[in-house]
């Protein structure tokens, strides 16, 4: 197997570990929030403003900056050193400020035609919408704060460092757990003082970024300019990345209106049901991509195309390999994870039933939502940043059609199916584009997927057979895991093996330590 897929294995792994602790303490955090908060009006409205700054944050840092800017910053950095490269973010910090700067200032002065034109669902409530509003003008400026660590990220992933960025995430849990707790012990409001929770942990992010950065000789003092030719590349790939990440920050506002207009609560069960389908992606789906595309945008540079497509193929068996007894596990266990996790104080049975519906809808796609992740940093890494984002506008399509149908008879379930079937279309559609592309297959799934994919009915069906006693079937969950790696490393799947070993060269290294 190549060097390039050990390495992606191995800091897949790390980022893994580290985005791992992070979903813990988000499910301690959502347990706390579904606690305080409920599933009501003050719940919908802290999610809805809160999403705002995430939103943007999507769009002008990971959707579109963040990709846009390792390819130019690795080529760079190869070109000119690591001194005259550096100028790059230094000037890319500059144009985020300016931008996110006026943007934030916007959205503050124009919180209610903002909140109107998200949620114009709210206005029926007064109580819900004037709530929303105010949130949003507390929560948006993170969305500058958060594009900086994003940033630092692009930085620090070019040099192969992920863990910094990966455990940026559990400090703002952190703060948000702490916040939560404070307003709770004193009585406080609820929301606002979450709001400025997201507000303080979102500094803290920053401040976590700089030691690591240090350590590779960057410094945010010395030379830039606006018009950094860096930045300038980067800006050109950014324009159709922006453009698809618009698209789909816009499937997410689509969403968030068509919720709106559906049962009180349902916003809240989406966001409940989602956070549990980002607990496995975010663990290793997100993680396989975000470490693959140094080394694709490497192996492109150079033009070694044989080792870029078996680089890539190997992503996706790794990420195909982790996410499906993921999504057997969620689909088997939807109902006593949600009770046992979020179902307490103000979330009701009702509520437990709601999202765990929703979650089965949204975990079907999970395979789908993970492989297009490693597909789109291939294509970033071939400096083509045009074909995702005309993929995500036919996927728009697809997920309007599809929501619209389904709403109806199914609720708020229908909005989370969509979501799932609009991600399938954007696997299918991208991968036949790649193949044409590198004049072959991009993906061949050999014996190692289909032993995955076996053995993850196998554990669905086990995990099922254990739903009607949820903290049986919770605390059974370490034990498919196990069986699920012990059986496929006995079958000699390959992606088994790379990963057991490596944790097995951690635990020497620890152990001679």
């Amino acid at each position: 197997m190549p060097q390039h897929v050990r390495q992606i294995a191995k800091d897949a792994s790390i980022v893994g570990g580290a985005t791992l602790l992070s979903r813990i303490l988000g499910f301690f955090r959502d347990m706390i929030l579904a606690y305080v908060l409920g599933a009501g009006i003050s719940a919908d409205a802290f999610y809805v403003a809160y999403r705002l700054p995430n939103m943007m944050r999507r769009l002008f840092a990971e959707g579109s900056m963040t990709m846009a800017f390792v390819p130019v910053f690795t080529r760079l950095r190869e070109e000119e050193g690591d001194r005259r490269a550096f100028a790059m973010p230094r000037s890319a910090l500059v144009w985020l400020l300016i931008i996110l700067g006026v943007l934030t200032t916007l959205a503050i002065v124009f919180a209610r035609p903002l909140t109107r034109l998200i949620t114009p669902g709210f206005t029926n409530d007064p109580a819900l919408f004037d709530l929303t509003v105010e949130l949003t003008r507390i929560v948006f400026p993170y969305i500058i704060e958060i594009s900086v660590v994003a940033l630092c990220m692009g930085v620090l992933n070019s040099f192969g460092h992920f863990l910094a960025p990966a455990l940026a995430t559990s400090e703002l849990n952190t703060i948000i757990i702490l916040g939560a707790g404070v307003a709770w012990l004193f009585g406080l409001n609820v929301p606002h003082t979450l709001a400025w929770a997201v507000v303080v942990g979102g500094f803290g992010q920053v401040l976590m970024q700089q030691p690591q950065m240090r350590k590779y000789g960057f410094s945010w003092r010395g030379p830039w300019k606006l018009k950094d030719k860096g930045v300038l590349r980067m800006g050109r790939l950014m324009v159709p990345t922006a453009f698809g990440a618009a698209v789909y920050q816009l499937n997410i506002v689509l969403g968030t209106l068509l919720a709106s207009y559906l049962p009180t609560g349902s916003i809240s069960y989406l966001y409940y049901a989602d956070r549990l389908v980002q607990f496995p992606l975010g663990v290793f789906g997100v993680a396989v991509g975000t470490v693959a595309l140094p080394s694709l945008s490497k192996l492109a540079s150079s033009g070694n195309t044989g080792e870029f497509t078996e680089t890539l193929n190997a992503s996706l068996r790794l990420t195909l390999f982790i996410c499906l007894p993921a999504a057997a596990g969620l689909i088997a266990l939807a109902e006593p994870m949600v009770h046992v996790l979020f179902g307490r104080g103000a979330f009701g049975p009702h509520a437990v039933s709601a999202t765990a519906a929703a979650l089965v809808a949204y975990g079907v796609g999970l395979p789908a939502f993970a492989c297009v992740r490693p597909l789109y940093s291939a294509y970033f890494a071939l400096t083509d940043t045009r074909t995702p984002a005309i993929t995500a506008a036919v996927c728009l399509v697809v997920y309007v059609i599809a929501g619209l149908s389904l709403m109806g008879p199914t609720a708020h379930v229908g909005l989370a199916l969509a979501t799932s079937i609009s991600s399938w279309v954007n696997v299918a559609v991208l991968g036949v584009i790649l193949r044409k592309r590198l004049g072959g297959s991009w993906f061949r799934p050999g014996r190692t997927t289909v032993i995955g994919a076996l053995l993850s009915c196998g554990v669905g069906l086990g995990a099922y057979a254990t739903a009607g006693r949820p903290l049986l079937a919770l605390a059974l969950i370490f034990v498919w895991a196990v069986a699920y790696m012990g059986l496929a490393s006995l079958l000699r799947v390959e992606e088994a093996r790379m990963l057991t070993d490596f944790v097995r060269r951690r635990l020497r290294r620890k152990a001679r330590a």
